[in-house]
C-alpha cells in the first residue's frame, strides 16, 4: 500500500541531498501551469528548502483561462514569481519558419519555448529548473521532448497521478489545484480525452498489471512503447577507441 508521508519525507530530503551535492544554496525554478502538478513540486520544494529559496515562472501564450489556478497557487506558497508570456516568441518562431509548420509542431512550440524560459530565469537567479512530470503522463508519452519533460531533477517523475494527489494533500495544498481536471494547455482538451482511458485506469495498470478493457490495455502498451525513447538518454556513436 502507498505510504504518503513516507514517500513524501522522502522526496523532501530527497531535494535537499540534491541542492546539497549539486547547488548548494541555489534556488529552485519551477514553470507553474495552475495544475497539479507544477503544485506538487513546487509544495515540496519550499518544504525542502523554504520559501525563499523557490521561485515560480508562470508563462502564459496570450490570455491563459485558468491562470488564476497559478496565481492561487504562488500566492498559497508565498513564493517569488514572474509572469512572461511567451505569445511574441512563438509567433515570432512561426512566422520566421518559411513553410507551414506541422499540428504537432505548432501544438510542442510553447512548452519548448517554456523551458528556454525557464532555464534563462534559473541562469539569471542561481536557479536549478524542476521537472514537473509524473510517471502516468510519462509512461505514455504524454511530455513534450526537451519541453517539459526537461530539466535538472525530477522529484515526481516516478509517482502516479494518483500517488501525487495523495501527496499534495498532505502538503496542504488547496484541493482546487490537487483535483484540478488535468488540461494539456496545448489544445483545450482534457488529458484524459486525448488519451482515451482515465489516469485511474492507467495508475492501476502502472501498479498492478491489471486492466479490463483489452482495447484499452492495448493502448496503453502501444503508447508506452513507442515513447520509451523519451524516457532515455540520447543514442551516442562509441567508436571504442
Amino acid at each position: 500500500m502507498f505510504n504518503a508521508e513516507k514517500v513524501k519525507n522522502e522526496c523532501v530530503q530527497w531535494i535537499r541531498d540534491f541542492f546539497e551535492a549539486n547547488g548548494k544554496d541555489c534556488n529552485a525554478v519551477v514553470g507553474i501551469s495552475g495544475g497539479k502538478d507544477s503544485s506538487i513540486v513546487a509544495a515540496l520544494c519550499v518544504e525542502a528548502l523554504g520559501k525563499d529559496r523557490v521561485i515560480g515562472v508562470l508563462m502564459p501564450c496570450g490570455e491563459q483561462a485558468d491562470i488564476d489556478m497559478a496565481k492561487l497557487l504562488v500566492e498559497t506558497l508565498g513564493i517569488k514569481h514572474y509572469i512572461v508570456n511567451i505569445k511574441d516568441a512563438v509567433e515570432g518562431i512561426t512566422s520566421s519558419i518559411p513553410f507551414e509548420l506541422s499540428v504537432q509542431s505548432k501544438t510542442n512550440l510553447p512548452p519548448r519555448i517554456r523551458m528556454s524560459t525557464l532555464y534563462a530565469v534559473s541562469q539569471s537567479h542561481n536557479g536549478r529548473v524542476a521537472n514537473t512530470c509524473n510517471l502516468s503522463e510519462d509512461w505514455v508519452g504524454y511530455s513534450t521532448r526537451y519541453g517539459d519533460s526537461a530539466g535538472d531533477f525530477s522529484p515526481c517523475s516516478m509517482l502516479t497521478v494518483d500517488e501525487m494527489k495523495q501527496i499534495g494533500r498532505l502538503l496542504g495544498l488547496p484541493d482546487v489545484l490537487v483535483d484540478k481536471v488535468p488540461i494539456d494547455g496545448l489544445c483545450g482538451k482534457t488529458d484524459e480525452d486525448n488519451l482515451g482511458f482515465t489516469y485511474a485506469e492507467l495508475d492501476r495498470y502502472i501498479r498492478t498489471g491489471k486492466i479490463e478493457d483489452e482495447a484499452k490495455k492495448a493502448k496503453i502498451d502501444r503508447l508506452h512503447r513507442i515513447n520509451q525513447f523519451k524516457l532515455e538518454l540520447m543514442p551516442v556513436f562509441d567508436p571504442k577507441l
